[in-house]
């Protein structure tokens, strides 16, 4: 079939209307093109698209790369007319110390419409940016007077970001005054903040009188009134504010978590406790209540406070579901507790640790199995979050190493390690799990990387002396490492084993029998009672041995250590 443009269909049409006789003609090469052939479709080149432009600065900012993104920022405003884009382009010249560009941008943004108290703030942090405080006060004091209702959180905002805080301070006192500030509490509370943050601490107790002069019935004003006092030295003052407060409000919350930290802080947790015992309740009172219980050793509270959580409304229980965990698992209610932790939401702040509890628990109840796979997962859902992927790789091989587990806490170790290079908790654990599995050379290597990061580490020169005892090599250099451990805590019973320990190597018995009974009596640690029954049998008090074996047994009766002395003593 032969297919007609619509122009070629229009002149055959004009044709037959004429009814003239069709000739035979030459083809020229433009006839014969097609008319879109010759269409040109002008395509801008990048610097002059602005689709183009705001792709590439949005894909700097995903990267990070704020210099990049402000150029096409910059680029962009020019060819468009949107007050956002030119908004951007101010912001990040001035994120990027450009000062050029950022006074280009402002113009810009200015000539498409900027609103007057968002373009005083920018020409502010601009003016702080050169160090021109002359400007930044005028632009400051546009911000405050454009009566904007987010004006004085700008203000604060730019005060909050300048480099110089003695420029900063010196504007905030002279435009900050009780004379100048909003009947809003917040605006108050937020200048005296910030005055506090900048050093300002006479400015910023100044204005929390003020405020509280103003604002008789404002609780928040009240707590922070008082925190400045207490802040500054007078405690006195800052109890005698709370009280007032109380007796004026004394169901409210935010008050009496205020009072009961400061009693807390001071030491008195009876009247604290005593204190949030009553009244309306929130997550914040049961988490410093159960504190203050634990912190008292008060399992009497603790158990009211479990008692009282587990009867509350669905809501409440379901927001403390982790504190609840926490109360079950301090009275033993392993069962309890790792249901409380089943019931901590993904979205909650404490979801991470309830799964880490939960696997503890899960060990503890025999379910090695169980906590190791539910660790796996952890380690896969919590991937792109280094500090949470260290810790749930230390647990896992930490709880490898309970289970005697070596080979499998040395490659967990190993893979925390891949995440945080050289961290010294790491390096230290790995260096144990090495040293139980028999490789000295290894537990070595890491325990003297360890104490090239931190030389004085106590415990890694224990750990290193201890090895080198233990594999009966190096002793004069274990005896330096101990040496210092034990200098540095003497009352510790694990320096006071290695102590012994390199004693019963060196052949001083009498010398190895007192260290080391001294740290048995003081834990009465499995290993550390082998150590103590084999420097007896070396020393010929057989039956002093065998009464320490006995006692180990009984601590401890799969103890691999004990098993091989029997084995060596008794072929």
């Amino acid at each position: 079939m032969r297919h007609f443009t619509a122009a070629a269909t229009l002149m055959l049409g004009l044709v037959g209307c004429a009814q003239a006789p069709l000739k035979p003609a030459a083809k020229s090469a433009a006839a014969a093109a097609q008319p879109l052939a010759r269409m040109t479709v002008v395509t801008p080149d990048e610097d002059h698209d602005l689709l183009a432009q705001l792709l590439a600065g949005e894909m700097a900012l995903g990267h990070s790369d704020l210099k990049t993104a402000a150029v096409h920022y910059g680029k962009a405003m020019v060819l468009g007319d949107d007050p956002a884009v030119a908004e951007r382009a101010a912001m990040l010249a001035i994120a990027t110390r450009d000062d050029a560009a950022a006074a280009r941008a402002l113009d810009r943004w200015q000539a498409l419409g900027a609103k007057p108290a968002a373009m005083a703030q920018a020409r502010a942090q601009l003016a702080l940016n050169r160090g021109d405080t002359a400007e930044a006060r005028r632009q400051l004091e546009i911000l405050v007077g454009s009566h904007d209702k987010n004006a004085w959180r700008q203000f604060g905002q730019v005060l909050l970001g300048a480099r110089d805080q003695a420029q900063a301070g010196q504007l905030l006192e002279g435009l900050a005054t009780p004379q100048r500030l909003p009947a809003d509490p917040q605006a108050w509370l937020a200048m005296s903040e910030l005055g506090d943050k900048l050093g300002r601490h006479a400015y910023a107790q100044h204005i929390a009188d003020a405020a509280l002069a103003r604002f008789r019935n404002n609780a928040e004003v009240y707590a922070w009134a008082a925190q400045m006092k207490a802040r500054n030295g007078d405690a006195k003052g800052a109890r005698a504010l709370l009280q007032q407060a109380i007796a004026k409000a004394p169901d409210n919350v935010h008050l009496r978590l205020v009072y009961a930290s400061m009693l807390s802080a001071s030491g008195d947790y009876a009247a604290a406790a005593k204190l949030l015992d009553h009244g309306p309740q929130d997550a914040d009172t049961y988490q410093l209540r159960a504190a203050l219980a634990a912190r008292s050793n008060d399992t009497k509270a603790l158990a009211a406070l479990y008692r009282q959580l587990q009867q509350a409304a669905p809501d409440v229980r379901e927001q403390n579901a982790f504190l609840l965990g926490q109360l079950a698992e301090m009275q033993h209610h392993e069962t309890e507790a790792l249901a409380w932790y089943g019931q901590v939401g993904d979205d909650d702040p404490h979801a991470f640790d309830a799964d880490l509890r939960s696997a503890v628990l899960l060990q503890a109840q025999g379910k090695s199995g169980a906590a190791h796979e539910l660790l796996g997962q952890m380690q896969l859902d919590y991937l792109d979050q280094p500090a949470q992927l260290r810790q749930a790789w230390q647990l896992d091989a930490e709880l490898y190493m309970r289970e005697q587990h070596y080979v499998q806490a040395i490659n967990a170790f190993t893979r925390a390690l891949q995440v945080v290079p050289n961290d010294p908790g790491l390096l230290y654990g790995r260096g144990l799990a090495y040293a139980e599995a028999g490789q000295t050379d290894l537990a070595v290597q890491d325990f003297r990387s360890l104490l090239k990061l931190k030389p004085d580490d106590i415990d890694a020169s224990n750990a290193l002396g201890y090895t080198l005892v233990d594999a009966n090599r190096d002793l004069p250099e274990a005896e330096q490492l101990i040496a210092k451990a034990r200098a540095a805590r003497p009352n510790d019973p694990a320096i006071a084993d290695s102590w012994g320990w390199l004693q019963y190597r060196l052949g001083h018995l009498d010398q190895a029998v007192q260290a080391l009974r001294g740290a048995w009596q003081a834990g009465k640690d499995a290993d550390v009672g082998v150590h103590l029954g084999e420097a007896l049998w070396a020393q010929g008090n057989h039956a002093d041995a065998r009464h320490v074996f006995d006692e180990v047994h009984k601590i401890d009766p799969h103890n691999a250590s004990l098993q091989g002395v029997l084995k060596r003593l008794h072929p």
